[in-house]
């Protein structure tokens, strides 16, 4: 058998769609759960999509399709995600060539991660056509891709290998070397290919179907695997019962961290607890009915206005991020006209003002319109937003509180680089005007600046994180500074400056003010009486 398998690679003299065939269902017998994640972004000119189409019909012909056999399944991604068809819908090869030979490109962006997500929570699941996992067929991904995913991969393709996806990456032309190995399942050796051309692709379908052999690899010497072996493409592998977890020297067995292997939901922190777990809150936070939440700040009133880098440099993916965690920031505020108001700027080598503090009074009413912001690009003008800031976003006619009522107002900068004018001005006027400013930097950011920027003492007012893909970190610390229970609102207390014990505070200030004036006058009135006298006696 193991000789059969390789003779596949003798037939490199024949036409290249023959030579998948020629190797077909011979070489496999056994069950598997067959997905082809194929990138059809606008990288991918149409004559080299018409030959991975054919690359794929050729690999079909060859495979040994049938309900108890080789099961596939297609789905082709771009900026979204679009299944060709399901593992379910088919058990003749013709009906699957003639699927493939009407797939149509996408042609958008290359969201790699996303495709992967989907795979492992689509394609793979029971009702698409997967065998439930007690039945231990292997279920392997192929993906092709010709450029660099516009999304993280290596954190969601070490959740579908942990749930049993055995993961092959194919790079073509100008595929990242990086970000295949980063997807594909160990050993990498034998799980990246990286080809030079669509026309070599090919190569890899040789080794493919070479890999398809049925050989019980854990009949072969001793796998000492600690609770059981189970042969796959890619030689023998350990599983683990239920509730346990594979540990990295790839045969031993420990009890599961929940926290690890279910979507637990916690918005703090998941503590594993035996063949359970519980969700924490920070502390001065409590957790809510539902057992996940924590309770959001809703003891004081704050008007936040977030001034969010929109620069070239920035990129749009990066911006989307951007997005993400300013909505994960109003999602710890008690958004309301009563409560905290917030309002967005965006600027690059000009300001705009995305919404104003006064135009949205609930949470989810400022994550929509956040979502909907469009990136501007161009240069990193971060004194010019500091003053469009200072002079119009605190501006009652933008929404902020009149001042009489001692609404914090708090100012949050975020940028990823050097400005490009002079920010020391609008930094202190920002600050002589009573606004709280905080300092988010990101990648090249310059430290200088960010302290420049932020209100003292500096280390509490600013926050660094080296790339995009890690500045969720920072949340916590934001959480602790700007939420009214834990931060600079703490028993603020919003009143009318018309109630009764209002005026009555503001009469007594007021006459005492008055006897002040009045006894500096008197003093002032005797000294010039005595200078008069003075001079009158020189005379």
């Amino acid at each position: 058998m193991r000789g059969l398998c390789w003779l596949v690679l003798l037939l490199l003299h024949l036409p290249w769609e023959t030579q998948l065939q020629s190797a077909g269902p011979r070489c496999h017998t056994g069950p598997l759960d067959l997905v082809f994640v194929i990138d059809s972004s606008r990288s991918v000119r149409p004559f080299e999509f018409e030959t991975m189409r054919q690359f794929l019909v050729g690999l079909v012909r060859g495979l040994n399709v049938g309900p108890n056999a080789t099961r596939v399944g297609v789905i082709q991604y771009s900026s979204q995600v679009q299944s060709v068809f399901p593992l379910r819908a088919f058990s003749r090869r013709e009906d699957m060539v003639r699927a493939i030979r009407d797939l149509v490109p996408l042609a958008q962006g290359t969201m790699t991660g996303l495709a992967i997500q989907y795979a492992m929570n689509v394609a793979f699941s029971v009702a698409e056509g997967a065998r439930p996992p007690e039945e231990r067929v292997p279920r392997v991904a192929v993906i092709v891709t010709d450029g660099r995913p516009q999304d993280r991969v290596a954190e969601v393709a070490a959740q579908a290998r942990a749930r049993g996806i055995e993961i092959y990456a194919v790079g073509v032309q100008r595929a990242d070397v990086g970000s295949l190995r980063a997807m594909a399942s160990p050993p990498l050796e034998e799980h990246v290919f990286l080809v030079e051309s669509f026309d070599l692709i090919q190569e890899f379908g040789l080794q493919f179907q070479g890999r398809l052999c049925a050989i019980d690899y854990c009949s072969f010497g001793n796998h000492s695997c600690q609770h059981e072996c189970v042969s796959t493409l890619g030689g023998p592998r350990c599983h683990c019962r239920e509730g346990h977890d594979l540990q990295p020297d790839g045969r031993s067995c420990q009890v599961r961290d929940l926290c690890n292997g279910v979507d637990h939901g916690c918005e703090f922190q998941c503590v594993s607890e035996g063949l359970s777990y519980r969700c924490l809150c920070p502390e001065g936070r409590q957790l809510q009915a539902d057992g996940k939440s924590c309770s959001r700040c809703r003891e004081g009133h704050v008007d936040l206005v977030l001034l969010v880098d929109g620069s070239k440099s920035v990129r749009p993916q990066n911006f989307e991020l951007v997005k993400r965690f300013v909505n994960q920031i109003v999602d710890f505020l008690d958004v309301s006209p009563e409560g905290t108001r917030v309002g967005l700027v965006q600027f690059s080598s000009r300001v705009r003002t995305e919404f104003p503090l006064g135009r949205y009074g609930t949470a989810a009413e400022v994550k929509q319109a956040v979502l909907a912001v469009e990136y501007m690009e161009r240069g990193t003008m971060t004194g010019l937003a500091l003053r469009h800031m200072v002079e119009h976003s605190f501006s009652e006619a933008q929404g902020a509180r009149p001042r009489a009522l001692n609404v914090p107002r708090v100012g949050l900068v975020f940028t990823d680089g050097r400005s490009q004018d002079d920010i020391s001005v609008w930094a202190a006027r920002a600050k002589e005007e009573g606004i709280v400013m905080y300092a988010v930097g990101v990648g090249k950011a310059v430290e200088a600046e960010l302290r420049e920027i932020a209100s003292e003492p500096a280390e509490q007012h600013m926050s660094y994180a080296p790339d995009f893909g890690t500045m969720t970190h920072l949340l916590e610390n934001l959480k602790g500074s700007i939420c009214p229970e834990e931060g600079i609102s703490a028993g603020t207390e919003l009143r009318s400056p018309c109630e009764c014990e209002s005026l009555v505070e503001f009469e007594g200030r007021t006459l005492g003010a008055l006897e002040n004036l009045t006894r500096n006058l008197a003093q002032l009135t005797a000294r010039l009486e005595d200078l008069e006298n003075h001079l009158a006696n020189h005379k």
